[in-house]
C-alpha cells in the first residue's frame, strides 16, 4: 500500500528547480564601466525592423503605430532611433506668410530655402524703413516741392482766369461778386458803383427791379459756369498732384524693391508679391508721409499711427539652424498644438487678428521630417484626430478657427493658405488602442500601414544578457549612478526574470527595472559604497516590498487572529485552501481564502453561491461550469449524474473572478463526496478542463510566497506548501526566503497535471484508475466518489417522479416530494383508535 508521503514525494518540486539563479561569474566583466557605452535597445528585434522598415519608406500612408506597453522602451527608442535618422536627411524649407494684396483675409504662404525666411523678412524691414525715409525726404525736399507748386500754381491761374472773366462779367450786368463760406454772392451795384442799400433798392420802379432780377439769373448761369469750370480744374490738378506724387515714389521705391526682386528672381512667388507691395506703396503713399503721424486723436483713446503691418513678414517656420529633418516631439497633441492657431488681440473693445498673429503647430515645426506622439493623448483631444486624418489624406495643413466652425454664427477671420504637408507620424501606444483603432476606424488602415510591436519580454540567452548589462550601464551613466558589479547585475536579472514570470525570459518593462537601479545605486552611496553590489539591489527591493505590504500584513493578522477563518494544520472533509491575488495598485501579493463544498441528495448539480449571489465574474462562472462536465463524463457514463452540490469561497464579499481555483472547488468537492478529508496544510491554485487536466495559471510566484508568508506568521509545521500546475514550474521565481525554506524542507512545493495527481497529494489516498468495465479499486478516491454518486442517485429515485421548477439562476430544478412509503424506513404506525 502506497503512503500518504510516497504519493506526496512523487510530485514535490525541489529546490533547484523554485528560482533561476544567474551564476555572476557566467557575466564577461567586472564592472558596467567595462561595458562600451550605447543606447541600443535589448532585444525587439521585430520592433525594431518594423520601425527601421515604416521610417525609410516615403509613399503615402506609411506611417507608424508602435505598439506596446508602457515601460518597455517604446517611446525612448522610437525618438532616439528616428532623430538619428533624421540628422542624415535634407533640412526643410522655411515657411512665410505674407498680406495678400488682394484678398486681405486669405495670408499668403511662401516657402523658401533654410535660412533665407529670417533674412527675407529682415530684407522687408529695412526695406519699409528706406521706403519711409525716402519718401518722407522726397515730399519734403525743394524740388519736389517746387514742382509741385509749379504744378499747382498752374492750375490756379486757370482757376484764376476763369474767375476774372466771371467778375468782368458781373461788372458788366451791374453786380460785384462776393465770396462766401457757402458760395459766392451777388451784390447788385447802384450807378455810382456802391452797393444798393435797402432803401435804394425799396425806391426802383418795378420795370427797374424786374430788369435787375433778369441781370442776376443771367450772371447766376455764368457763376454755376465758372464753378464747374473751377471745379474740373481743381480735380485735374489734385489728380495731376496725385499722379507727380505717385510718380516721384514710384520712382524712389522701385529703385529699392527692384534691387530686392533681383535676390530673389529664383522665387517668382517673392516677385509677384514684391510687384504687388510695390504698388500697394504707391498707392497708399500717404501713410508714409510725416504728417499722417500727426493725425489728431482724442485724448481717452490710444494714438494711432499709419498701418505698416500689412507689409510685414511673419516668419511661420524657421530652419535656418535646423540640421537635417526635423523630429518633433508633441507632449499635448490638441487641436490648436498640431495645426497652429491665428491669435486675436483687444484693440478698441473688439478682438481683432492679422496674419503676423498666425501661430505655428506641430504639423509645421514637423513638416518635412517626424512628428512623434502618444496615441491616447491625441484620441482624448477633442478635434485632433479627425483633423489629423483629414491632414495626412489631403496633405497639406490649413490653419482653420473652430469657433468659427462650431459656433452658431459665422465670423469674419482669416483663412490662411493651406501648406503642403509631407510628414512622417509616429503614433505610440498600448496594442488594445491599435486593435481597437484599426477596426472600427476605416482610415486608419489607410494612414497607419506599419506596426511596430514591442514585446513585454524576451527570451534569456547569454548575449540578451549581456545586452541587458550594457543597458544598465546605460543608465547609470546617463543618470550619474553608482556602477554596477556583476553581481548586482545578476541579481538585476533575476529581478527581470520575476517580472516576466519567467525563468526563460527577461522583462522589458525598463521603467520597473529603472526604479530599482537608481534605488539600488541610493543604498550603494548611502553606505559610502564605490560601486552597487548585490545586497545592495537586494535591499532596494525588499524596501520596495515594505513600502507597499500594508494591506498584505494587516490580513495576515487577521487571519493570525481568527477574524478570516483558514487552517493550516490537520485535516477537513470538503475544505481546501484556495489563493487568490490582490492587485493593489503597485503592489500585488496572494492570499488564501477557505473554498468549502457540501454534497445532498437532489437533482440540481452543482451550484455556485458567488453565482447565485451575483459575486461570479464570467471566466469564474465558466470554471464552475466545467465542474458539472468533469463529473458527468467520469463518473455518469453508465447511470445519470444525480446531486446537489454547492461551492463557494468563504468569507468573500467583493467579487471572485477568473478562473484559478477551478481545481481547488473541484479538490472540496471530490472530497466531500469521498468522505477523504484533506490535509489543510496544502494550499491548491489551478484551472482544470473537462477532462481533469490542470491548466496553467498566472500570478504563481505572489500566490506561493502569500501563503507562505501566512504559515510563517502562524507557524511553519514542515508539512505545509502550496500544489501548482505542472506547467507553471519554468514561471517560479520565488525570493530568497522562500527558496531557503524549501531548500531546508520548512515548505513544499508540489506540481501536478491533473485531478487524480492532485487528489493523491491533498489526500494522500491513491486516486485509482478504471478497469476495462468501468470499475475502479476499492478503498481509492475515484471508487468512493463513484460509490456516493450512486446511493445519491439512489436516494433520489425514491423520492418518486417530479415536476421541473426553475431555480434562482433560471435553470430547471426538481421539487422533491415526500414519498407515499419509505421502503427502507420502518413501517407506519397503527392509526390511533377511534
Amino acid at each position: 500500500m502506497v503512503t500518504a508521503d510516497e504519493l506526496r514525494a512523487r510530485r514535490r518540486v525541489p529546490a533547484d528547480r523554485v528560482r533561476w539563479t544567474c551564476p555572476p561569474d557566467d557575466l564577461p566583466f567586472e564592472t558596467t564601466t567595462d561595458l562600451p557605452a550605447g543606447d541600443s535597445i535589448v532585444g525587439q528585434v521585430r520592433a525594431v525592423r518594423a520601425l527601421d522598415f515604416g521610417l525609410t519608406i516615403p509613399q503615402t500612408g506609411y506611417n507608424v503605430f508602435v505598439a506596446g506597453p508602457p515601460g518597455t522602451g517604446r517611446t525612448t527608442y522610437s525618438y532616439s532611433k528616428v532623430t538619428q535618422m533624421a540628422a542624415g536627411q535634407p533640412v526643410p524649407s522655411d515657411w512665410i506668410y505674407v498680406h495678400n494684396f488682394q484678398q486681405p483675409d486669405q495670408p499668403l504662404a511662401i516657402a523658401l530655402a533654410p535660412g533665407q525666411g529670417a533674412a527675407f523678412r529682415r530684407e522687408v524691414e529695412r526695406l519699409v524703413e528706406e521706403l519711409k525715409d525716402g519718401i518722407r525726404k522726397l515730399f519734403a525736399g525743394e524740388t519736389f516741392e517746387a514742382r509741385r507748386a509749379g504744378l499747382i500754381q498752374q492750375y490756379e491761374q486757370q482757376a484764376g482766369a476763369i474767375w476774372r472773366e466771371l467778375e468782368q462779367e458781373a461788372r458788366r450786368l451791374g453786380f460785384a461778386l462776393q465770396r462766401t463760406p457757402i458760395g459766392i454772392a451777388q451784390v447788385p451795384l447802384a450807378p455810382s458803383g456802391e452797393p444798393f442799400t435797402d432803401e435804394q433798392l425799396q425806391q426802383l420802379t418795378p420795370a427797374h427791379r424786374q430788369e435787375l432780377e433778369r441781370r442776376a439769373r443771367q450772371l447766376q448761369e455764368s457763376v454755376a459756369d465758372a464753378t464747374r469750370k473751377v471745379r474740373a480744374i481743381e480735380r485735374e490738378a489734385r489728380d495731376a498732384v496725385a499722379q507727380l506724387e505717385r510718380s516721384a515714389v514710384m520712382s524712389v521705391a522701385s529703385h529699392a524693391i527692384d534691387a530686392l526682386k533681383q535676390r530673389y528672381a529664383d522665387h517668382p512667388r517673392i516677385v509677384e508679391w514684391l510687384d504687388r507691395f510695390l504698388a500697394d506703396v504707391v498707392e497708399r503713399h500717404a501713410d508714409f508721409r510725416e504728417d499722417a503721424e500727426g493725425a489728431p486723436q482724442l485724448p481717452f483713446m490710444p494714438r494711432r499711427g499709419p498701418e505698416f503691418t500689412r507689409y510685414r513678414v511673419n516668419l511661420l517656420i524657421d530652419n535656418g539652424d535646423t540640421r537635417g529633418a526635423p523630429v518633433v516631439l508633441e507632449l499635448n497633441p490638441t487641436y490648436y498644438n498640431l495645426f497652429g492657431k491665428a491669435e486675436y488681440r483687444g484693440e478698441f473693445g473688439a478682438m481683432v487678428t492679422d496674419f503676423t498673429m498666425i501661430k505655428p503647430g506641430a504639423l509645421h515645426r514637423a513638416n518635412g521630417g517626424y512628428l512623434i506622439m502618444q496615441a491616447r493623448d491625441l484620441l482624448t483631444s477633442p478635434f485632433a484626430w479627425e483633423a489629423l486624418k483629414r491632414a495626412l489624406k489631403s496633405r497639406e495643413i490649413r490653419i482653420e478657427n473652430l469657433g468659427e466652425q462650431y459656433g452658431l454664427f459665422a465670423t469674419a477671420t482669416l483663412r490662411p493658405e493651406p501648406i503642403p504637408l509631407a510628414v512622417k507620424v509616429i503614433l505610440i501606444g498600448a496594442p488594445l488602442v491599435y486593435h481597437l483603432l484599426y477596426l472600427y476606424d476605416d482610415d486608419f488602415p489607410k494612414l497607419f500601414k506599419i506596426k511596430a510591436d514591442f514585446d513585454t519580454d524576451i527570451e534569456r540567452t547569454p548575449q540578451s544578457m549581456v545586452e541587458y548589462a550594457g543597458a544598465i550601464g546605460a543608465i547609470c551613466r546617463r543618470e550619474g549612478l553608482l556602477p554596477f558589479d556583476r553581481g548586482a547585475v545578476a541579481r538585476i536579472l533575476e529581478h527581470s526574470a520575476r517580472l516576466a514570470d519567467d525563468q526563460e525570459r527577461l522583462s522589458m518593462r525598463f521603467n520597473q527595472m529603472a526604479d530599482v537601479i537608481y534605488e539600488a545605486s541610493a543604498w550603494a552611496r548611502a553606505v559610502g559604497a564605490s560601486a552597487v553590489r548585490a545586497d545592495h539591489v537586494r535591499r532596494a527591493i525588499d524596501e520596495r516590498v515594505r513600502r507597499s505590504n500594508r494591506i498584505e500584513e494587516r490580513i495576515r493578522d487577521l487571519i493570525r487572529d481568527g477574524q478570516l477563518l483558514v487552517s493550516l494544520d490537520g485535516v477537513a472533509q470538503g475544505q481546501v485552501n484556495g489563493l487568490s491575488v490582490l492587485m493593489l495598485g503597485d503592489y500585488a501579493f496572494g492570499r488564501p481564502s477557505r473554498v468549502t463544498a457540501r454534497t445532498f441528495v437532489g437533482g440540481r448539480g452543482v451550484v455556485n453561491i458567488e453565482r447565485e449571489t451575483q459575486l461570479s465574474g464570467r471566466i469564474h462562472t465558466k470554471g464552475v461550469l466545467t465542474l458539472s462536465a468533469y463529473l458527468g463524463g467520469k463518473y455518469a457514463q453508465q447511470r445519470p449524474l444525480s446531486l446537489n452540490a454547492s461551492i463557494t469561497f468563504e468569507q468573500t464579499y467583493e467579487e471572485v473572478e477568473g478562473d484559478s481555483a477551478s481545481s481547488t472547488e473541484l479538490y472540496a468537492l471530490l472530497s466531500d463526496l469521498a468522505g477523504a478529508p484533506i490535509d489543510q496544510g496544502i494550499a491548491v491554485t489551478g484551472s482544470v478542463n473537462q477532462k481533469g487536466e490542470i491548466q496553467p495559471i498566472g500570478g504563481v510566484n505572489e500566490k506561493v510566497e502569500g501563503y507562505y508568508y501566512v504559515c510563517k506568521t502562524l507557524g511553519l509545521t514542515g508539512r505545509q506548501g502550496v500544489m501548482i500546475p505542472v506547467q507553471n514550474l519554468r514561471n517560479l521565481m520565488l525570493n530568497d526566503e522562500v527558496t531557503q525554506a524549501i531548500r531546508d524542507g520548512r515548505f513544499h512545493l508540489w506540481a501536478v497535471r491533473t485531478i487524480d495527481e492532485g487528489i493523491e497529494v491533498l489526500t494522500g489516498v491513491p486516486a485509482g484508475e478504471a478497469d476495462a468495465e468501468g470499475h475502479y479499486p476499492d478503498g481509492t478516491i475515484n471508487a468512493l466518489v463513484s460509490r456516493r454518486l450512486g446511493e445519491l442517485a439512489d436516494r433520489l429515485r425514491r423520492f418518486g417522479p417530479a415536476r421541473p421548477e426553475r431555480d434562482g439562476a433560471g435553470r430547471e430544478d426538481a421539487v422533491e416530494r415526500e414519498p407515499q412509503s419509505d421502503p427502507v424506513g420502518p413501517p407506519p404506525a397503527d392509526p390511533p383508535p377511534g
